[in-house]
């Protein structure tokens, strides 16, 4: 999909407010790969090719095993995982896919055993965060395969 529009430039003010979520983000407690597998698997579930494309570069830059991005569809499956990431995985998806009311009390108990509070609060804000760009990405298009690899990486 080509540009429709460049939110960048006439949705700066309204993005600013999205990229408060992922400067705050960047000071998390939670380990970036991490970040990043959710936000890879968010976006693979939404059909953003640019968040798939910038997502999968940026881990790779980290040194992520490519097995990960290339069965992540399937990570139930697959035994590259930990425990952690299958935890967060159930979580990103829960509360990505359409007809989600209610988080299940299973997928609730298992991802609490895996992390704090406070890593649950901002493992849910990253998934918000993700499937926010995704629906912007989605609706005004975007350059796909323009990104480089920590192109918008916060310092």
């Amino acid at each position: 999909m080509t540009e429709r529009i460049d939110v960048n430039e006439t949705g700066r003010e309204a993005l600013a407010a999205l990229f408060g979520i992922v400067k705050y983000l960047s000071k998390s407690p939670l380990e970036e790969s991490l970040l990043h597998l959710i936000e890879f698997r968010v976006s693979q579930i939404n059909g953003c090719a640019f968040c798939l494309d910038m997502h999968s570069k940026d881990l790779l830059a980290m040194g992520e095993n490519p097995q990960k991005l290339f069965v992540m569809d399937a990570w139930r499956e697959a035994p590259f995982y930990s425990e952690r990431e299958r935890a967060a995985l159930a979580w990103a998806e829960v509360l990505t896919k359409p007809g989600t009311c209610v988080v299940p009390d299973a997928i609730f108990e298992e991802t609490r055993k895996h992390f704090t509070e406070q890593e649950l609060v901002d493992l849910t804000f990253g998934i918000i965060v993700t499937n926010s760009y995704n629906r912007i990405k989605i609706a005004f298009g975007a350059n796909v395969g323009s990104y480089k690899a920590g192109q918008f990486k916060v310092n």
